[in-house]
């Protein structure tokens, strides 16, 4: 199994949503969508999830 990167090309902060979209072959657009209604929803820190996955993914490939 090929560990998960950070994207250098679908990035708009620091690449985390374009890596796992790319890892997982989604639409970046789409994951993009999906986590901005995630991170704005109450019950899911969509934030300081995106900032450990920042810290723990690996740099961009």
């Amino acid at each position: 199994m090929k560990n998960i990167h950070r994207s250098k090309d679908n990035r708009i902060v620091a690449g985390v949503i374009g890596g796992l979209a790319e890892h997982y072959d989604w639409n970046v657009g789409v994951a993009r969508l999906l986590f901005v209604v995630l991170a704005i929803t109450p019950v899911v820190p969509g934030l300081i999830a995106y900032l450990i996955l920042w810290m723990i993914m690996g740099d961009p490939e």
